[in-house]
């Protein structure tokens, strides 16, 4: 994930704590609005934490430094599925996951 915000064009939204690769309490979220073909891109927002379902609304795809679970409703509601468990992987590690509204961060 931190070669692809290195590298991208996309438009990048940082929120949540600061990213710290050697911090295994937390994890770091990408999420984008736009697929196209293989590709994931922006804009998109990048998400820091641990312990948090994170309000996600039109996300399209995302990437993910721990499993997360991706729910289609607001409050990590709904129908929930895996990270780990991606149907439809993408380039860069990302997953195709249409109708996510949220985001679930492991503790």
């Amino acid at each position: 994930m931190m070669r692809w915000l290195a590298a991208t064009d996309a438009e990048v939204t940082f929120s949540g704590e600061p990213i710290n690769p050697l911090n295994t309490q937390q994890t770091t979220v990408t999420f984008c609005s736009h697929r196209s073909g293989n590709l994931c891109s922006g804009p998109c927002n990048v998400f820091t934490g641990a312990g948090v379902c994170h309000a996600t609304p039109g996300t399209n795809c995302l990437s993910a430094t721990t499993d997360v679970s991706f729910c289609d409703h607001k409050n990590c509601g709904g129908s929930c599925n895996q990270f780990n468990s991606c149907g439809t992987r993408l380039e860069n590690g990302f997953c195709a996951t249409p109708g996510t509204n949220s985001i679930s961060l492991p503790p």
